[in-house]
This record gives C-alpha cells, sequence and structure tokens, in this order.
C-alpha cells in the first residue's frame, strides 16, 4: 500500500472520490415529486422573493417544515444558480461531511483505532440508504448531518472534554430543531443514553457552559418557531399539535401510512449487504460476550429509534437515517472479531454480491426491452457498470495486499462509485416515469408557449414551476393533496396560483383563465363533468403519462 491504512490519507482519497461520483451529471435530471420538487421549488420562490421566514410553494405559503432546508436550497441556488446543481450540490456537501463525522464517531467508540473508523466512514459513505438521501432533496440528509455533529460534539466531551464541544452539541441540536422539529433530538438523546446506560460512566458537573449552549439552542433552535407564534398564535397549535401529535399518530394527516414492519423491511434492505453481515454475526456472538458499550449502541442507537419511528403512522425511508450510523458501527464492530478466515468468507460472499448487481445492470437494457419494466435504459448504459466490472477485477487481482478489509473497503468503494455512474443516465432517461417535469417544460419551450399561462390539472406540479421558473395555476378537483393551508395568507391573492373546481365562485376566474389561451397539463384523464374545458384547447400531445392541451 502506498500508506498504511491508518493513515488518515485513506479518508480524504475515498472523500475526493465518493464526491466526484456524485458531482458527475448531478445536475442532468430534474427535480422529481415529491419531495425533492417541493424543496426545489420552495427554496426558487424564496430565494426570488426574498421572504426568509415565509416559505411559500406555488405561491402559498408552507410550514410543514422548518425553514433550514428552504434557506440552504435557496443559498444554493443562490451560489451555483436556479438549476439543479445548485439544489444538490449542499445535500451531497452534507452526505461527504456525514462520512467524515463518522469517522470521528469510530475514533472515540473504537478507541483511535484509525483502521476501524476508517471502515464506518467508508461503510457510511457507501449504504445504499445515505447515496439515496443525497440524491433526493429532502430534510433528511441536512438532518442526518447535524444529528452526527450534535451526537460527536457531546460523545467527544465526555470522552475527552473540552467546551468547545458541548457548544457543537448545542448548535447542532438547535440547528436540528430547526430543520426538522423535535425529531432532531433522536440520535444526540440516543448517543447520551448509551454512553451513560450501565457503564458506571463519571459525570461530568453543570458548568456555565452547559447554560450557554443551552441558551444557544434556544436562540438557534426555537426562533423562527417564537417568531412566527408571535405574529400569530394559530401557529402554537399548528407545530406542537398538528405537526407533532398528529403526524405521529395519524398516517392520513399526510397521506404517508405505511404497515407497522415497513422500517423492519426496507432498512435492513437499503443497507445491503452489510445488513446480512451485522445480523448474521449478531446471532452468532454470544451476547455476554459483547462489552456493554456495544450493547448500548445496539439498544438505544439502532432498536429503540427503530421501534420508535415504527410506531409512528407517517413513514418514508429516509426518516430511519438516524439508525444507519448505529448500524455501521456495530458492523464494523462484528466483523473486526471475525478471524481472518471469516472474513475472507465474507468478503467473497460480498464480492459475489457486487458482482451480481453489476451483472444484472449490464442487461437491464436487455430487459426494458424485452420485459415491461415501465423504463428506457440505452444499450450505452451497460458500458458503466461493464466498466466498472473490469476495473474492480483488474485492481483486486493486480493489487499484492494480503490482508482481506482493504481489499473488502476498495471493492466497496468502487463497486458504489459504479453505481453512482450507472444511475445518473437512467434517472436521465426515464425523467417521467420517475415523476420529473423537466420534458414537459422543455416541450412547453419548443413550442414556443412559456409565455402562456400553465394550468396543471388536479396535481400539485412544483417540479414543473422550477422547471420554467414561474407559477402554474392548479386546478382542484378532488385531490387532497392539492389542499393548501391558506389559513395563514393575509389576503385572497392565492386564487391566482389554486382553484377549486366544485367552488362555484370560482367559475368566473376559470372562465377568464380559458380564455387567455393557455397551456394546460392533464395526468391520465379529466372528469366527465369538467370535459368541457376541452373546447378550449385545439391541440393536445400525450408525454408519458401527461397529455399537454394548448
Amino acid at each position: 500500500m502506498p500508506f498504511p491504512i491508518t493513515s488518515r490519507r485513506w479518508l480524504w482519497l475515498f472523500l475526493l472520490v465518493l464526491g466526484a461520483a456524485f458531482a458527475v451529471q448531478l445536475g442532468s435530471w430534474g427535480p422529481l415529486e415529491s419531495s425533492e420538487a417541493r424543496y426545489s421549488e420552495i427554496g426558487r420562490e424564496m430565494l426570488t422573493g426574498q421572504d426568509w421566514l415565509h416559505p411559500r410553494l406555488l405561491g402559498i405559503q408552507h410550514f410543514h417544515k422548518p425553514p433550514l432546508t428552504y434557506w440552504l436550497t435557496a443559498a444554493g441556488l443562490g451560489l451555483f444558480g436556479e438549476n439543479t446543481v445548485g439544489v444538490r450540490l449542499l445535500p451531497v456537501l452534507a452526505v461527504l461531511l456525514q462520512v467524515v463525522l463518522m469517522y470521528g464517531l469510530g475514533l472515540l467508540l473504537f478507541q483511535q483505532d484509525r483502521a476501524r473508523a476508517l471502515a464506518a466512514a467508508v461503510i457510511y459513505g457507501t449504504l445504499p440508504v445515505v447515496l439515496i438521501s443525497a440524491l433526493n432533496v429532502t430534510t433528511d440528509a441536512y438532518l442526518a448531518t447535524l444529528e452526527l455533529a450534535a451526537a460527536y460534539g457531546i460523545l467527544r466531551y465526555y470522552y475527552r472534554g473540552g467546551a468547545r464541544w458541548l457548544y457543537l452539541f448545542w448548535i447542532g441540536l438547535g440547528l436540528a430543531f430547526l430543520t426538522k422539529g423535535p425529531v432532531g433530538f433522536v440520535l444526540p438523546l440516543m448517543a447520551v443514553l448509551g454512553f451513560y446506560v450501565k457503564q458506571g460512566q463519571h459525570k461530568r458537573p453543570l458548568t456555565v457552559h452547559h447554560w450557554l449552549g443551552f441558551g444557544l439552542f434556544v436562540l438557534v433552535g426555537l426562533s423562527w418557531y417564537l417568531y412566527l407564534i408571535a405574529e400569530d398564535p394559530a401557529f402554537i397549535r399548528y407545530f406542537l399539535y398538528e405537526h407533532t401529535v398528529e403526524r405521529f399518530a395519524n398516517a392520513a394527516t399526510f397521506n404517508r401510512a405505511k404497515p407497522w414492519w415497513f422500517y423492519l423491511v426496507l432498512a435492513p434492505a437499503t443497507s445491503l449487504p452489510w445488513a446480512v453481515a451485522l445480523i448474521v454475526r449478531a446471532f452468532q456472538t454470544p451476547w455476554n460476550s459483547v462489552p456493554r458499550q456495544w450493547r448500548n449502541v445496539l439498544i438505544f442507537w439502532v432498536v429503540v429509534p427503530l421501534v420508535f419511528f415504527s410506531l409512528s403512522k407517517s413513514k418514508l425511508l429516509l426518516y430511519v437515517l438516524p439508525v444507519f450510523p448505529g448500524v455501521v458501527l456495530l458492523t464494523v464492530y462484528y466483523l473486526g472479531r471475525c478471524t481472518e478466515a471469516a472474513l475472507h468468507r465474507w468478503y467473497v460472499s460480498i464480492l459475489a454480491f457486487y458482482g451480481l448487481l453489476l451483472g444484472l445492470l449490464c442487461m437491464l437494457p436487455v430487459f426494458s426491452a424485452v420485459f415491461p419494466l415501465g423504463i428506457e435504459v440505452r444499450p450505452y448504459t451497460a458500458a458503466y457498470p461493464a466498466a466498472g466490472v473490469v476495473v474492480m477485477v483488474l485492481l483486486l487481482t493486480l493489487w499484492n495486499q494480503v490482508r482481506i478489509a482493504p481489499r473488502l473497503l476498495l471493492a466497496t468503494a468502487l463497486f458504489t462509485v459504479t453505481l453512482l455512474l450507472t444511475a445518473k443516465p437512467i434517472m436521465q432517461q426515464n425523467e417521467l416515469a420517475f415523476n420529473g417535469s423537466r420534458p414537459l417544460a422543455q416541450f412547453i419551450r419548443d413550442k414556443h408557449l412559456q409565455n402562456r399561462r400553465v394550468l396543471v390539472y388536479n396535481e400539485l406540479l412544483p417540479s414543473l414551476a422550477f422547471e420554467l421558473g414561474q407559477l402554474p395555476v392548479s386546478l382542484n378537483d378532488g385531490n387532497s393533496s392539492l389542499n393548501r393551508e391558506t389559513q395563514f395568507e393575509p389576503n385572497d391573492t392565492w386564487h391566482r396560483y389554486l382553484l377549486y373546481l366544485d367552488d362555484p365562485k370560482q367559475e368566473p376566474l376559470l372562465g377568464s383563465l380559458l380564455l387567455q389561451q393557455p397551456v394546460m397539463l392533464v395526468k391520465g384523464e379529466i372528469k366527465p363533468e369538467r370535459q368541457w374545458m376541452l373546447r378550449y384547447f385545439k391541440q393536445q400531445e400525450k408525454l408519458g403519462k401527461w397529455t399537454v392541451l394548448w
């Protein structure tokens, strides 16, 4: 090896390679519905309107999440341009920072063992769920970064002291609260419990730094909430009940109902192949032989958060990102107990898994042509996984490294780079199938229709607003996802962007819009009682699931 596995150079090299793999073709497909499109468009409207305290989605105030993600999205658009690179670059940097923090947590929990800390960083940075969080812009990538920063800060303070780490904990906690509210406490709180429970750790006394840190948390984490509550006391119920209790207890509130076992299946599936290694090794290892520190990591970093999120009625995959640092640290711990012969068997199995996936990706153009997969994959796309197989075989064959761990980490990094390079052309070729609007916006521009009013029938389509740089008019014909929270609007100007078709009072405005020769987008079919609107359009064209009328 050019330098030992304990050298930090490997960490920086991994970050450079992973960052480059993320950056290639980062803007080659537009924001996808629904979450990424919402955050992208809210950031664009915030940057355009310069109102940093009242987020707006398609012209109507939108307070479903605190504003930090919107601020960062607007900042990315301001720095790198109003395009998808501007939207996605900061989440990618946030994930790279998570990798660095995982290295730091690995050093703390593995008693300065740099080899194991590097393994934790590489495995975490290559988890499928982490890759998804980097390329699907939501609050979750930022929240995971801030939770990791807070957890690292408090553990670094407990292990080594230093007031600056205590301040990192409180500021990270405040920013996490400003990102997604109380759920930002989950990982830092579990890290504190895992450090103390049944370990007999010496409790550090309260100092002035604790109180100053708590003051920073209040200033950073609560300032926006207190400002809005002072502006309108109705926000007290809105934040405390509708977006905390209701979101947790009532699946119908935000249409995110999933069965209780959702995370028990998705969490292992999106952390393959490492989830298999962790589960198998954990069952093979006698519980009494596991040190209390690692029992606590399993209980408080993984099991308790997983149960907590499973009890919630509102579920999305990325909500459970806080459990994966614990999953990775435990995987490194359990595999670190293996003999070299046992580790070699895992190495062979994991390489076989990588080879199988790359082989399937090579065949994907054939599968998409023969079977009704609902996507198009052009033949040249197979060159990426094929090249990945060749590079991996050559490097692992020619590299005269005897130890298994470095070879396994290298194979994992190469597989991840290949996966990222393969996925992006597929995303670009199937934007409409994956709920993107860039082809729709391009069609409107090609037909020189961009100066006309755009109507969207019975769908919320912020991705189109982002691509066109203008707000469409949403025609709500019974779609509950179009019901907006207009109670906080200062006047009735929101009717310019949202019409309820079952409200007779809005018929004159609809008639006025139809007389202006607009463009209308329809997904599926118009209801029979609305078919009369079609006579205002002379031409139409089908694009995927959408029909464009003008």
